[in-house]
């Protein structure tokens, strides 16, 4: 019989860091993205924990877990070490990583950085962040695509948007973008306006981006290393925000064996539009 889904705290990286847990056996993290926070892996939670221990944080800036008020604070090095420090404190060596957009930036980090820490990582529609940052600076319709990224960058101004219009911006995100609608009814949507009302969330979760675009300025002579882990990709082929040909000749990004899974007909939030078709690719690749 699986164990019912828990609530814990835990202190990481100098913060103190929300997650569920679910299940028993190997380690396997989720790691959200934006605007998400681990509620958008409930149905990926039940499945994989009945053969692993599942353990889905609220990243740093997010929900439950601590804001830091600086950008400096979401440096993609540092949110990284938050989950290095995690897996450690859940009495494991290693994880499978499982990653949805900011959170694939971070497994892509872990499997490039931290390759000891992982036994396989599996990235849901988030791109290489090599790719994504010559995408941005070549490819018109990727820069268009991403506006709102740039908009994030000013100050003070995206938080006010967003209180000011949080339910109609989470409707027409989340419901409006993807093809199967009745994945995101009124309470599915209320779950997230909760978690992004909370005090310091718009912020923590907009200085990702602010972060993010601080570090491309500085890091231009910076070699990445290749990913040395396993690879899952998994991609909604009708996201908005991400154009498929971010999926494209990744080959030279990997040093260990990759494969992609197309899911045609599917928006950016692929794990909660086709849960049991993701479900199976996910739990195929780890056995």
């Amino acid at each position: 019989m699986t164990e019912t889904l828990q609530h814990k705290f835990t202190d990481v990286n100098g913060i103190r860091l929300h997650y569920v847990e679910q299940g028993k056996g190997e380690l396997v993290i989720l790691l959200h993205g934006w605007p998400e926070f681990w509620y958008c892996w409930r149905k990926q939670i039940p499945e994989l924990a009945k053969q692993y221990h599942v353990v889905a944080p609220d990243l740093r800036g997010f929900n439950e877990t601590d804001k830091p008020a600086s950008v400096s604070a979401y440096k993609i090095e540092t949110v990284t070490k938050d989950i290095v420090e995690l897996i450690e404190k859940t009495g494991h060596k290693k994880a499978t990583v499982i990653a949805h957009d900011w959170g694939g930036a971070v497994g892509y980090e872990l499997g490039m950085n931290y390759p000891e820490k992982l036994n396989k990582l599996i990235i849901l529609n988030s791109p290489h962040p090599s790719v994504m940052k010559k995408q941005l600076m070549t490819n018109p319709k990727q820069r268009k695509r991403s506006s709102y990224m740039f908009f994030f960058q000013i100050p003070l101004l995206p938080e006010l948007f967003m209180k000011l219009t949080l339910r109609k911006t989470f409707t027409k995100s989340f419901r409006g973008w993807a093809y199967n609608k009745e994945q995101f009814p009124n309470d599915v949507i209320e779950e997230y306006v909760k978690a992004f009302s909370k005090k310091g969330a718009m912020r923590g979760g907009l200085n990702w981006y602010r972060a993010a675009f601080r570090s491309w300025k500085s890091d231009n002579k910076k070699e990445k290393k290749p990913v040395s882990v396993p690879t899952l990709i998994i991609w909604g082929e009708n996201d908005k925000a991400l154009g498929k040909e971010l999926t494209y000749d990744l080959d030279k990004y990997f040093s260990a064996p990759f494969e992609i899974k197309y899911i045609p007909k599917c928006s950016h939030w692929v794990q909660n539009e086709y849960p049991e078709l993701v479900n199976k690719y996910i739990l195929d690749f780890l056995k």
